[in-house]
């Protein structure tokens, strides 16, 4: 990995962690439908925007299916159970719980695609659950009513993305910018009926939720992906999926930092659980994330 491809790693980082950090702003004032509704709108028309300008098609009778299923589970879904967790969990433990989508993929990969994981990766799921575990038992006790059930979102969330990349492991193949775009209209209009029924919100937004809501749809989602699959096009899949181990550091200290958020020994100690487990999942080695001439060096 070079230092631009390096760079844009960290950026993209810092960008999903503070998706967290966006919603737990957005969702008590917007509720979970409405947030995400606007997310996922915003992100299509800022895709559609740069689909004019790149003459990209969609060919939407080819593949509304398969949009169907990304917007479903790779947005729709996991957006709106993180808003409505959102609600009541520090933006940090959304960071964390966020982290443990490729332990649910491998564990579903397992089930669907009939592979058996090794046993490096089944020690990897033990200790994500362990974390888990962990993080729910000593969070739980602390939280509001409700609480529990906004850890039971926030980990189907992760369950989701786990779902939507069992899916595209198998699916017909298109193109990353089509997958994106069309995946977001797909959510939007799932979203719909749920928008409609929304809470009435304020007549007037206080600025800071304003932004937050227009940064979560625009960067935290149209540009976010973008950088993504440059990623993935510059470095490939496997080194893009580091991201997953960056996302809580971000989301801790956005939270931190903006929220005034404590972070608890139990927090500490479950999400370097929790992380150690993906890592033994997806194979990652620190190598993945050095400048390639240090790679060379070693």
């Amino acid at each position: 990995m070079n230092a631009a491809s390096l760079a844009r790693l960290l950026l993209l980082s810092a960008i999903w962690g503070a998706s967290f950090l966006f919603m737990r702003i957005g969702a008590p004032v917007l509720g979970p439908s409405l947030l995400i509704f606007t997310r996922v709108g915003l992100a299509a028309l800022f895709l559609l925007m740069l689909a004019f300008y790149l003459r990209k098609s969609l060919n939407t009778p080819r593949y509304w299916r398969h949009y169907l299923v990304l917007g479903l589970f790779n947005s729709a879904l996991p957006f709106f159970m993180f808003a409505y967790a959102a609600q009541t969990v520090t933006a940090s433990m959304l960071s964390i719980l966020n982290a443990t989508a490729p332990i649910w993929a491998t564990a579903i990969g397992a089930i669907w695609l009939r592979s058996r994981p090794s046993s490096k990766a089944l020690l990897g799921m033990l200790l994500g659950v362990i974390g888990v575990s962990l993080l729910v038992g000593i969070e739980t006790v602390t939280l509001p009513e409700g609480g529990t059930l906004a850890i039971v979102a926030g980990v189907g969330a992760a369950l989701s993305y786990g779902i939507a990349t069992t899916y595209t492991k198998s699916a017909i193949s298109v193109e990353p910018f089509a997958n994106a775009h069309g995946s977001m209209w797909a959510a939007t209009l799932m979203l719909v009926p749920f928008a409609l029924q929304a809470e009435p919100i304020p007549t007037i937004l206080p600025l800071h939720v304003i932004l937050s809501v227009t940064a979560l749809g625009i960067v935290c989602s149209g540009v976010a992906y973008l950088l993504y699959f440059r990623l993935i096009a510059d470095i490939g899949a496997a080194p893009a999926l580091t991201v997953t181990f960056l996302i809580p550091v971000f989301g801790i200290l956005w939270g931190t930092v903006f929220l005034g958020e404590h972070v608890g020994w139990h927090t500490l100690v479950g999400s370097l659980t929790i992380l150690t487990g993906t890592a033994l999942v997806t194979g990652f080695s620190i190598t993945t994330v050095l400048p390639r001439e240090i790679n060379h060096a070693a």
